[in-house]
Order: structure tokens, then sequence, then C-alpha cells
């Protein structure tokens, strides 16, 4: 007894000089006074691994007596309270295996509890402890030479374990370095936020395979065609070609480019770093991987833009040119873009495309013609191809004049070379040609004069005068202009009128129009006051036309005036009013003429007036900041994962809310507050690649004053599938084995799907079995040593996708004597009549239930005839 006596002692010292020395670091720190709280609930926040003994806090207690403590509820084996009230954490706390502990804490007097219980809350804090990491570290890839720059063509995918809501775990993709460059060029480029790998604009450019040698659609592919191909350009061989040297490198490299395969001889490295901290801090964590990349020669290549001649004269249809598909089996279709009644295009079976009548580049200037690759089954095997066929154009139309007849008013007296007018005349053939350049000149003056009155300039069409004018020589003046391209000519008609010299002013009715109220929700176009003035110069001339121009008060121009020149002016809203950007404008409207005042007249205030106008408030709907809101995200985002903020605010300054629906899937949420929209559960890309949600902000106080926006959410695949056969079963004919064809399929979508890679498990070569790819989801299955007798052989087939992930499968294949119909035959002696477990139960079943319905109804008739014997009986006594 006195030994445990002597050990509580000796811990109960031990503990309290380890507080002592930690409290001591407080006073000198934050101070002994910091650390002390009532006893009452709390919520404490400690980072993860601080080291240990660490105090959380000092609990000050109301009962005199109070000499120890008890703790109830999580995170027992780390936290731990003294008697004297110190609650201490004893061990390093670990945000990834709890990021929160609820402790009940108990105040005793002799062991009986005196205050409490309280509840203490202890949020853990995640640290930046976990470095991300690739879910491969080794990725493999196949692109297509010259492909578009931006288009991915595979992804890398990284993971990081520490809290999703912090920067400890946004992550940022950056390309360390391509293994070769090209003259130290990258071709190569990463999507920081997705992890998507295309090529960049010099790789779209630069991107090619080694040459191989190029075969014809259909064209026999065999040993010998390569070897035809061969003395076609080395002519006369004189040494074996399996003693070739230069025919032996020939073979690899085309037998390479028949079967690439990026793990075992890969075109390009490339090193991919990825950070946490979103790369932005000197502390971020980081992890690597490599990505090896095969090039595929591209024969898809446009061969556009196509330049054909109009009115080409000639026999139809003729070939123009040709495209050729990387599958040689593909089937050539030609769509228009456009949707036009003429469409003379054709193309063949081959991929020549074929002109099937003259064009007119006046009718249409170009063509856009898709060009479709597909297989049997309508699929495309090569992205559509837009060609453009551009029209050239040849000088088949003459000039036009602009107007039947163009008029144009000069001022009398104005000085010699004033402006009178630009005649315009037109000309179909294409604009910036020498076909459609046009020259001017006069042919005639009515009436004439000497010196003539006028000029035109040669290449504008500008009319000047050569002489100040009178009215009382001639009022009006008739020209004829002969307008010229290379080829053709037009006379266009002028008619010149000779006015009086605006020497009148355009007076309003009246200065001031007073005020106007309008809201603020008023329409555009919506008339807010009208304007009326006069002028006593010649009527339907230049110098009584009145324009309106608002001058002043008319802040970001959002009143207009509307008129007809004939001295009324509507003053309409032009923008949209906002009562909070301004409440009141006061207009200055000015009236003046197109002509300019007669030497010495000025205009003055009585071509003024001014109108007041005042925009009453309207209780609008809240603005969204963004009208489109797109979102793209991983599908493994982690469930409390930020995917957007929608951001809104009401004009009037009203506090907001925030509602979404429209999600069928249950899959987001939105806080009401802030308008975080965050993910409550997983999302799955293969259950629903694209969907959009309805986003309501509203004001909190009148729920039906309410503005909405769709927010559109795309799911980026991650490679969550593995190809997996369509088929687990086949049956070969023992005495003819033809091929078997084997499909698989994956869930995922490119780069994680197709082109699939089909191998016997772990690499085994077999004697008796061959696997032939034939495309991206099928495989040939070929048997090469036939069995004496019936058998069936489970072959463990392995299928890995594009990025390398797959897992072997067994294909049960039955090797087996065939009928006439080329199907197994099954001996009567022994399939006839086996039958499994479930349908002998099932038989058995049905049996003794009809024997139960037959016993029923024998009791029933038996029951019934007693009963009517009973009946004749008494009948007969009676």
């Amino acid at each position: 007894m006195t030994l445990v006596v002597c050990k509580r002692l000796m811990m109960t010292l031990l503990v309290h000089l380890c507080l002592l020395a930690l409290l001591l670091g407080s006073v000198a720190g934050l101070g002994l006074e910091d650390k002390k709280i009532p006893f009452q609930n709390v919520v404490l926040d400690v980072q993860e691994g601080t080291p240990v003994p660490y105090v959380l806090c000092r609990f000050q207690v109301e009962h005199p007596g109070v000499d120890a403590f008890r703790l109830s509820g999580e995170g027992s084996d780390a936290i731990k309270i003294s008697d004297d009230a110190w609650l201490y954490l004893d061990k390093p706390l670990d945000w990834s295996r709890n990021d929160n502990y609820l402790v009940g804490v108990e105040a005793l007097q002799n062991g009986e509890v005196v205050e409490g219980p309280i509840y203490v809350t202890i949020n853990v804090l995640d640290i930046n402890d976990h470095a991300p990491y690739f879910n491969q570290s080794t990725y493999t890839a196949l692109v297509r030479e010259y492909s578009p720059a931006g288009v991915p063509f595979t992804r890398v995918f990284a993971l990081d374990k520490d809290d999703p809501a912090t920067p400890n775990a946004r992550l940022t993709y950056s390309l360390v370095s391509q293994i070769p460059t090209r003259h130290n060029n990258v071709l190569f480029q990463v999507d920081p936020n997705t992890g998507e790998i295309s090529t960049n604009e010099l790789g779209q450019e630069m991107l090619d395979t080694k040459e191989t040698i190029q075969f014809a659609r259909g064209e026999d592919r065999s040993a010998d065609s390569l070897k035809a191909k061969f003395n076609d350009y080395c002519p006369s061989p004189t040494i074996p070609f399996d003693q070739n040297p230069f025919f032996t490198c020939v073979e690899r490299a085309e037998m390479r480019h028949r079967n690439l395969d990026p793990l075992e001889d890969p075109d390009y490295t490339l090193i991919v770093k990825v950070h946490d901290m979103a790369g932005e801090s000197e502390m971020a964590l980081s992890g690597i991987t490599r990505v090896q990349i095969a090039v595929k020669p591209n024969l898809w290549v446009n061969p556009g833009p196509i330049t054909i001649q109009e009115h080409l004269e000639g026999s139809y249809p003729r070939a123009i040119t040709s495209v050729q598909s990387n599958e040689p089996s593909a089937i050539y279709r030609l769509v228009q873009k456009e949707r036009e009644l003429k469409f003379p295009f054709q193309i063949t079976e081959d991929g020549e495309i074929l002109l099937t009548e003259e064009l007119d580049r006046e009718e249409k200037d170009m063509y856009i013609l898709v060009v479709m690759a597909e297989d049997e089954y309508q699929n495309q095997v090569d992205p559509p191809m837009e060609i453009q066929v551009v029209v050239e154009d040849v000088n088949d139309n003459a000039p036009v004049c602009g107007e039947q007849e163009s008029v144009f008013e000069v001022q009398e007296h104005e000085p010699v070379g004033s402006l009178v007018g630009q005649l315009l005349a037109l000309d179909a053939d294409e604009a910036d040609t020498l076909n459609a350049l046009l020259t001017y000149a006069i042919m005639s003056q009515q009436p004439s004069t000497s010196p003539e009155a006028f000029t035109i300039d040669a290449n504008s069409g500008q009319i000047q005068a050569l002489r100040s004018l009178q009215r009382r020589d001639h009022q009006v003046y008739n020209l004829d202009v002969r307008v010229s391209d290379p080829a053709y000519s037009v006379v266009c008609k002028v008619v010149i009128k000779v006015i009086d010299v605006n020497n009148e002013l355009p007076l309003f009715e009246k200065n001031d129009y007073g005020s106007y109220t309008v809201a603020e929700d008023a329409a555009v176009g919506q008339t807010v006051l009208t304007v009326n003035a006069t002028d006593d110069d010649d009527a339907d001339s230049g110098s009584s036309f009145i324009e309106f121009h608002i001058t002043a008060g008319n802040d970001d121009e959002v009143f207009a005036v509307e008129t007809d020149g004939k001295g009324v002016g509507h003053v309409v809203i032009a923008k949209p009013l906002d009562f909070e950007s301004s409440s009141s404008y006061k207009l200055k409207i000015d009236a003046r003429n197109p002509e300019p005042l007669m030497k010495g007249l000025e205009y003055g205030s009585e071509s003024t007036a001014f109108a007041s106008v005042s925009v009453t408030d309207v209780d609008e709907v809240p603005e969204f900041n963004l009208d489109v809101l797109d979102v793209v995200v991983p599908e493994n985002t982690t469930k409390g994962a930020v995917l957007l903020t929608v951001e809104a605010k009401d004009p009037e300054g009203k506090e907001i809310r925030f509602n979404l629906e429209g999600d069928t899937k249950g899959w987001l949420e939105i806080d009401a507050a802030t308008g975080q929209i965050k993910t409550k559960d997983n999302l799955d890309r293969e259950t629903l690649e694209t969907f959009e949600v309805i986003v309501t902000a509203f004001e909190k106080d009148n729920p039906e004053n309410f503005n909405e926006r769709v927010v559109s959410v795309r799911l980026l695949d991650v490679n969550d599938n593995v190809p997996k056969l369509i088929e687990t079963q086949a049956f070969m004919c023992l005495k003819k084995p033809e091929p078997v064809v084997i499909r698989a399929q994956d869930g995922d979508n490119a780069p994680f799907s197709q082109p699939f890679t089909f191998t016997f498990a772990q690499g085994k070569k077999s004697h008796n079995w061959e696997l032939q790819t034939i495309d991206g989801t099928t495989a040939r299955l070929i048997l090469k040593k036939t069995p004496t007798e019936d058998k069936t052989f489970t072959l463990p087939i392995n299928i890995k996708d594009n990025a390398g992930m797959g897992v072997t499968q067994p294909l049960e294949v039955n090797v087996c004597t065939c009928t006439e119909l080329g199907y197994c035959y099954m001996a009567p002696d022994e399939h006839s009549f086996k039958y499994g477990p479930g349908v002998t139960i099932g038989i058995l079943a049905g049996t003794l239930g009809f024997c139960v319905l037959i016993l029923i109804i024998a009791i029933k008739r038996s029951s019934k005839s007693s009963k009517n014997s009973d009946e004749v009986e008494k009948n007969v006594l009676m």
C-alpha cells in the first residue's frame, strides 16, 4: 500500500514539474494570465504535431473545495488534466486521424462532482505535413503528330492527404523538363489546375514522327509488299534482304510504327511536378512523375485552304484535293457546315474531293467542307476536318451607282474648294482587288459653265466646287459622272442644289421645360419629354434642318434625343437608369443646323433649353457579378471542397441569401450566407458528366425579390475504371479453328480509356495462342496448335487502358467439334438431361405444389359429396 502511494506521489510530482517548466515558458512568452479561462464550455484550436506536453488552458473554478478533475469523451490517451486544473496535451494530435475532439470536464471534491460537466471542443488544425503524390509513378500516352495545341491527349493526377479545405492540399502542376528537347524547344504543356497534358503552339507545328513507309488504302502490308517498296527506292539490290542492313533498319522502323509502345520505346519523356500550397510558398511540398509519350503518324492532315477560280471552264466533276485517314478502312463522308441549298462537292471512297459544277464568287465566296472519317458503324475514327474552299474572283461585274440620282446641297458664297459631297458607287467583284478598283470622271455638266463649276476626285468620288456659287446664277446643276473598273463602266446622275445661306438660328419654343420624374426600371427607348424648335431658313434645306444635342448633365449618356429634323425632338432613355448611381439629371439641350451659319452669326441662348429629370428608386433584384458560371472539377473531388463562390449584391445594399436547386443527384450544397458551393457527396462522372443547377440570390427580408443564375458543372474523368471484357466466353471449331475477336470496354473517357493493350498475364508468351491488336478496343485471339480432342481453355488476358491501368481477366475458350452450321455439337447423352441445382429444385417445387393442389381439390369434393348425402337422407326420413 505504501509503495503504491509513493508511486502516485512521484507521478504527480513529475507531472507538476513538467507543467512548471512549461508554465515558465508560457510566462516568458504569452504570459500565464492568457491561459486562465472560466470553467465553462470552450472551443480551443491547436495545430497537429504540437510538441508535448503542451498547455491548452487552466480552468478557474468557483467551488473552493475542488481537489481534482475528471475527463471523459474522446482523446483520453492524448488529452490530460492536472489536479490544479491545467488542461494539456500528453501526446501530439494528428489531423488525418481526427480533426476535432469533444472532451467533458468535471470538477471533483473527494471524488464527488461539485461543478460541471463542461465541454471542451478541441479543433485540430492541419499543417502541411504530407507531400502530394501521383497515383502512378509512370504514365504512358500516345499522341498524333501535329495535334492541335491545347487539346489534351493525356492527364496526370495527384493526391494530398492534408486538409482539402486549406491551401495545404491545393495542388498545381508544372512541366519540369522534356527529354529530348527539339533544338531546346519544349513542345508540350501541362494545365496547372487539371494536370491535362497537350501540345503547345510550337508542338502543333514541330511534333512529328519518324518517317515510315506509306501504304495506300487497301494496299497489302505484308513483308513481300515491304520488300517491293524497298526495291522501288533501291532498284536491283545485290544483297539478300535478310542480310541487307538498310532493309532490316526499314523493317524495324515499320514494325515499331505498327506496334507503338510508349513504355518500352518512348519518343519523349516528360518530368511533371506537383506542388501543394498552389506552389506559392517556399515551404510547399512536391511530388514528381514521368510521362512517356510515343508519337503516332498523322495522315489526317488538312489540305486547305483551297483556292478555285470562279467560272472555271472544263469538264465536271473534277478533283480539287484529297484526304487520307489514319484508319486504312475508314469510310469518308462529306457534309456542309452551312445549310445551303447548293453544295457542289462530293468525296470518293479513296478520299478524293470532287467539284461538280462551276462556282460563282458573287453568289458565295467561300465554302466550308466538313470531312468525316468513320467506321462501318458510323463511329468517328478521326476528328471532323474542316476544309476551306475559297472562290477566286474574276472581273465579271460592272460598277453600279449607289443611288439612281445622288442629290447634294451647297450654300451660296462657299469658298472655292468647298466639299459638295461624295458620290458612292458599288462593284460586286472582290473588294480591295483590281477588279473592284473604281475611278470617277465628270462627263458633262448642265447648265454648262466656263470654266466648269465642279471637279471630282478620280479615286474617292469626292465632288468639290471650283468657284463660289450664286443662287441668282443657277439654283441646280446636273452632272453625268462615269464610274469605271478595269473592264466595265457606268454613268451616274448627280444633282447639286445651291441653297440660301444659313442666316437664321433655330429657336426653342421655351428655354425651360421644367421637371420630370421617371422610375429607375423604365424601359430603354421610353420618351421622357418632347422639345420643339423652329428655323426660318429655306424649307427642305440643310439650313432649316434642326438637330438636337444634349451637351451637359447627361452623365454616362443615359439620355438621347430622337428627331426627324423638322423641329420636334423626343428625349428618350438610351441606357438603363440606376437610382443608386445618379438620382437626378439637369439636361442642357442645344438646337443646331447641319449647315454652317453665315459668317458673323453665332448660336445664342435662344437655341438652348434646359430640363430636369428625377429618378425614383425601385427595389431591384440582387445582381450577380458574373453572367456565366461554369465549373470544371475532377470527379474525385473530396467531400466538403469548395467548387465555386457565387458573388452577388443588392443594388440597395440589402442583405441577401443564396439557395441552390436542380441538383438531382444531391452532390452539392450552398452556404446561404457566403454563396460557397461545396460538395456534400462523392461525384461520379460515369453517372453524370455534365449537369446544371440553379443558384438563387434573394433579399433576406423579402425573398420574393430574387435573381437566378445557371451554374454549369463539368466533371473531369479520373482513371477509376479498368477495361473489361464484354464477353468472357468463346468457342472455336476443332477442325477449322477460326480466330476469335475479343472486345473490351472502359467506363472512363480519353485519355483513360482506349486504345487498349491486350497481352497474356504477366507478359508471358504462349506457344499455343497469339494475341493481335485489331484497333483500340478489339483484339484477335489465334489458336496456333490444335488439340486432338474437345477441350476448354481458361486464358488469363491482361487488358490495360491508355494510361496503363488494367487487370487480368479469365477468358474461357471452348475448342469443340462443330455442326455444319458452325456451332459446338452437344451430345444428347451427355448434356440433354443434365440440369443444374437451380433447375432441379424448381422442378421438385413445381411437382410438390401440383400434388398439394390435387389433394386440396379432392378434400373439397369429398366434403361436398358428404353434405349432399346427408341432405338426401334427411329428405327421405321426412
